[in-house]
């Protein structure tokens, strides 16, 4: 992420994917963002677990959509900070470094790290100097730059112990099920992902431990068709984005459940097809998707994952919650724990 100074803490900021919007939004900040890759549908998913947050609100609807920025239109957003990678920006075919360092020294600095989703190559002009990190570990850059250091370290010590319970709690590897992570925008036809793969996607699911569904017969985000999915057969199957509004928990099950091939799967037949939330998830989404993954893998260690259909995250009672909301709140809007 390299070297960056700032004068004071940036006001205006400037992302592109939710990882990095998500950290700046556990930072206090999340209504300085300025531009977010689909601003519409990730405002609708993170409205699923602000829900219960007591005080805490975000709104990014109407938001720059910058998943390709046009340069201009950075100028005119103006940022104190551009929080994303340069690197994943070189990556487009409307960008070249030039176009980089333009906005660097002109508007504002770059600041971000895309390619420790799941430790993939940067274009060759930054192979040499790129360097991966964890979620948390860039979290805690990021709250550098805000001068936030101190509500790092509050939600570091949440996840921490978050962590720890989890794994005083794993059962044996014997007992642990296969999982597959899934995209149903097409029933037929499937994107898989691998649970095990490492990088900051997987940093709900991989501290579980579940055994990966396909091992190495697929890589992560490949098409398969249900006939592929039925070999593998998973006992857990999660639905990416199955907490936002508009994928429709119970219609995916049905259809899984009157689908030919579908039918005969096991996690379909125990039920056992859970909603999941957002793959670059920021700190506090992936708070919430710990303690989610945790209940849904191992309920018997855990609690029960309620009945989920549609709507916010569920209501969890108090001494089943893995973590405590109103300390998350509080460090968030800069109450009592910040």
């Amino acid at each position: 992420m390299g070297a960056v100074e700032f004068d004071s803490p940036p006001v205006s900021i400037f992302t592109r994917l939710t990882h990095l919007a998500g950290m700046a939004f556990a930072l206090g900040r999340g209504d300085d963002v300025n531009a977010m890759h689909a601003p519409e549908y990730y405002d609708q998913l993170w409205a699923q677990f602000t829900d219960r947050l007591p005080g805490v609100t975000v709104d990014w609807s109407g938001l720059y959509s910058s998943w390709d920025p046009d340069k201009e239109t950075l100028y005119q957003l103006d940022s104190d900070v551009h929080l994303a990678d340069p690197a994943s920006v070189d990556a487009l075919d409307s960008w070249d470094t030039e176009d980089i360092a333009e906005v660097r020294d002109r508007i504002s600095p770059w600041f971000g790290n895309k390619f420790s989703d799941r430790r993939d190559q940067p274009p060759a002009d930054w192979v040499d100097r790129y360097q991966y990190y964890t979620l948390w570990e860039m979290f805690e850059k990021v709250a550098t730059v805000f001068r936030e250091e101190s509500r790092y370290e509050a939600l570091s010590t949440i996840h921490t112990n978050l962590l720890e319970t989890i794994e005083e709690n794993l059962p044996p590897e014997r007992d642990r099920p296969t999982a597959v992570l899934a995209g149903f925008s097409d029933i037929e036809s499937p994107y898989v992902y691998t649970v095990d793969t490492p990088g900051f996607l997987t940093a709900h699911v991989r501290p579980l431990a579940p055994t990966d569904g396909f091992g190495d017969e697929v890589s992560s985000g490949d098409a398969v068709d249900m006939e592929m999915l039925l070999e593998a057969d998973p006992d857990v199957i999660f639905v990416l984005g199955g907490m936002h509004p508009e994928t429709k928990m119970p219609r995916i099950r049905a259809g899984l459940r009157t689908h030919a091939v579908g039918r005969q799967l096991s996690a379909v037949d125990a039920g056992r097809v859970y909603a999941q939330g957002a793959r670059y998830q920021g700190p506090i989404l992936n708070l919430f998707q710990l303690e989610m993954t945790a209940k849904q893998l191992y309920p018997e260690h855990f609690g029960e994952w309620p009945a989920y259909t549609e709507g916010p995250y569920p209501e969890i009672p108090a001494d089943e919650q893995l973590f405590d909301r109103q300390a998350v709140a509080d460090i968030i809007t800069g109450g009592s724990n910040a």
